[in-house]
């Protein structure tokens, strides 16, 4: 049989089994895997020195004895040993970060998921509350939480005064060290209409044929909700959880301003500030990191605070996305 009658792709295939054909497909590919690479650079070379240094770094120096000065000297395990089991305050800090990664964050996503279907829902004014519940997010945290001090103070502040007037107790906030996490958690509450936004957005692209459709099945509000809305904004929901959860490891400013200002503290000239107040019970990891590192140059211990944050917020990350359909619903 003529090669002429062959097919197209068996006629070519001798061409490209020579030797010159295979130098032109691999030259073909080479320039295809330089073009990726040179369209991925920045990427890259914002991922190298941005995350993969920093991370390679830290972990060098959490076996290391650095101060910041002297040139680094081995240790071994000897920061990990220190951090783990002579550290005191490592503990507790561990425990409320991950108090305010699960309650905290439950309780944002919840709040502005609500938020979110009240306002979808609302047919008069929708703007104006749209902005009522976005502009506390607007707020400086440092202010936000300054407010939220005064605003919960036991002895002067009006919430107390307004709970003392209806009959009910009137808790101690940021003086109580069971009180305290909770008053975080009111003000993380209260400043969460980016979660509004996001919610609203997701809410306003479900397919109103499916409400429709289970309407005419005689779904109820909960039914509708749990087969038609979740199914729908369960990417959302994940992504709201996630970065929630990152965020709550990286808690910092707005801890350390209340114990401050609650205790009466603000750290000035000749004053020392031990943070955690009231007993440890504002007390987190990156505040750990930071007085490690910046205020006892223990840079090596600090670093050993810093991997197992990141090691939480990894394992957190990957069990949401592993578990994503058991946690928000699945869609089909």
């Amino acid at each position: 049989m003529s090669t002429d009658t062959l097919p197209a792709k068996e006629a070519a295939a001798p061409a490209a089994s020579s030797p010159g054909g295979r130098n032109t497909l691999r030259s073909k590919r080479r320039r295809n895997a330089l073009r990726t690479l040179a369209f991925m650079s920045p990427w890259l070379i914002g991922f190298g020195v941005f995350f993969a240094y920093p991370l390679v770094s830290t972990l060098y120096f959490s076996f290391m004895k650095y101060d910041g000065l002297n040139p680094p000297t081995w240790r071994g395990v000897d920061n990990w040993t220190y951090v783990f089991g002579e550290f005191p305050q490592f503990w507790p800090a561990l425990r409320n970060t991950l108090w305010l990664a699960v309650v905290m964050v439950a309780c944002r996503v919840l709040f502005g998921l609500g938020v979110g279907m009240l306002i979808t829902k609302i047919k008069t004014a929708a703007g104006v509350f749209r902005t009522l519940f976005y502009l506390p997010y607007l707020a400086p945290p440092v202010a936000a939480t300054l407010a939220f001090v005064f605003l919960l103070n036991p002895g002067t502040g009006p919430v107390n005064a307004l709970l003392e007037a209806v009959g009910l107790p009137a808790p101690s906030w940021f003086n109580d060290a069971s009180w305290s996490k909770p008053a975080l958690t009111v003000l993380a509450v209260w400043g969460v209409g980016d979660l509004m936004v996001i919610f609203m957005a997701a809410l306003l692209d479900v397919p109103k044929e499916q409400y429709e459709a289970a309407e005419l099945d005689g779904a109820s509000a909960w039914q509708r909700f749990r087969y038609v809305t979740l199914p729908n904004i369960s990417p959302i929901v994940l992504f709201a959880v996630v970065t929630g959860i990152i965020g709550a490891m990286q808690y910092y400013t707005q801890p350390i301003v209340a114990a401050k200002v609650a205790s009466g503290k603000m750290g000035g000239s000749g004053e020392v500030f031990v943070p955690g107040y009231p007993d440890d019970s504002t007390l987190t990891l990156p505040q750990l990191v930071y007085s490690l590192g910046f205020s006892q140059f223990n840079y090596g211990a600090a670093c050993v605070v810093a991997l197992v944050l990141f090691a939480f917020s990894m394992a957190f990350t990957a069990l949401l996305m592993r578990r994503r359909g058991g946690l928000i619903g699945s869609g089909d």
